[in-house]
């Protein structure tokens, strides 16, 4: 059975993720509010630009850490705004190695890639690796109402792909071709495992001050991609919670899904399934439903048999503050279920 009291005293860092509209932000916010009333020091973190953790705690949270209640605060990231930052600091650190010619044409190109899908997830995973590291500092919980499946596995591609971006920037600079000597140790058979001491000791003392900060910087986020990956992988701190309908599309996402992580060693605790009709004869709409129900359930436990899961019927009323919240909690305790329910 999916022990829901279990995960959240043994796992530091629990991520949900699900398709768009099954009450993945909903799940968060209660297992969140759960933790917190046990006496865990909670922060519970959004990447969705609706800022939907406001909606379900009615009431502003935004892109700070808020306290909400005792032991539980919560973040919103925006993707916007760290795709401005993001830009932003590219920019100032390009400044430093840009003649004044090429400063307008730099501007130019970075404002054209502002619209780029792949600047605003960079910026996004950067942000959420310090957030994950700092979070797990200074809380006993971190939970991440994320989509593991898109911005996860990219996460897990970063080091690799920060060495071979690395190699090519340097390779391509004149004025740091000097530095080829140390692309050792960005290089992807190396970047796993050798990269968690201090940057500044990677053979960077026979650089100028500039390129030794260039070389730094890419250094030290390699590092922090690293430690992000090991975390995920961390079986025994980490956790990923996928929440799903009893509907087709939804159980074929969540199943490749699942596969995606798995095929990367990564761990799935489980199941929750959202919105479960109750039984019901006064009715051959709502009977029908439930039949539907019912087949899709068969078909996820054939897809998915191994995972355990967590019912959870529909709710008669919106699910909005701490109050309804920690019902729906208490709820998610009680209706664990076996692989063979």
């Amino acid at each position: 059975m999916l022990n829901i009291e279990e995960l959240l005293a043994t796992r530091r860092l629990i991520l949900l993720g699900g398709k768009g509209g099954v009450g993945k932000t909903t799940m968060s916010s209660a297992l969140a509010v759960l933790a917190a009333s046990t006496g865990r020091k909670v922060l519970l973190v959004s990447t969705d630009p609706a800022h939907s953790l406001s909606d379900a705690f009615g009431r502003s949270i935004g892109d700070h850490i808020t306290m909400l209640a005792p032991q539980l605060w919560a973040l919103e990231i925006d993707p916007d705004k760290e795709a401005d930052a993001y830009l932003e600091r590219v920019l100032a650190q390009m400044r430093r190695y840009a003649g004044p010619d090429q400063i307008h044409e730099l501007q130019r190109h970075l404002q054209l890639s502002r619209q780029s899908p792949g600047a605003q997830e960079a910026a996004l995973l950067e942000r959420l690796a310090k957030v994950i590291e700092d979070g797990l500092q200074n809380y006993d919980t971190v939970i991440l109402d994320t989509a593991p499946t898109g911005h996860t596995l990219r996460l897990l591609s970063l080091p690799e792909v920060m060495a071979a971006w690395t190699d090519g920037l340097l390779r391509h600079n004149k004025r740091s071709q000097h530095l080829s000597s140390v692309l050792k140790h960005l290089t992807p058979s190396r970047s796993i495992d050798s990269l968690t001491g201090d940057p500044n000791q990677h053979h960077s003392a026979d650089l100028d001050d500039k390129d030794a900060e260039l070389l730094n910087t890419l250094l030290r986020r390699q590092q922090l991609f690293n430690r992000t990956r090991r975390l995920l992988h961390d079986i025994e701190h980490t956790a990923f919670v996928f929440v799903l309908t009893p509907e087709r599309l939804p159980i074929l996402e969540t199943e490749r899904a699942v596969q995606a992580l798995m095929s990367q060693d990564i761990p799935v605790a489980g199941l929750i399934v959202n919105r479960l009709l109750p039984p019901m004869d006064d009715s051959n709409f709502w009977a029908h439903r439930r039949q539907q129900q019912e087949k899709h359930m068969l078909d996820l436990h054939h897809r998915l048999p191994t995972l355990r899961r967590c019912l959870v019927s529909l709710q008669a009323d919106d699910i909005v503050g701490l109050e309804s919240l920690q019902m729906l909690g208490n709820h998610l305790i009680s209706s664990s279920v076996g692989v063979t329910d």
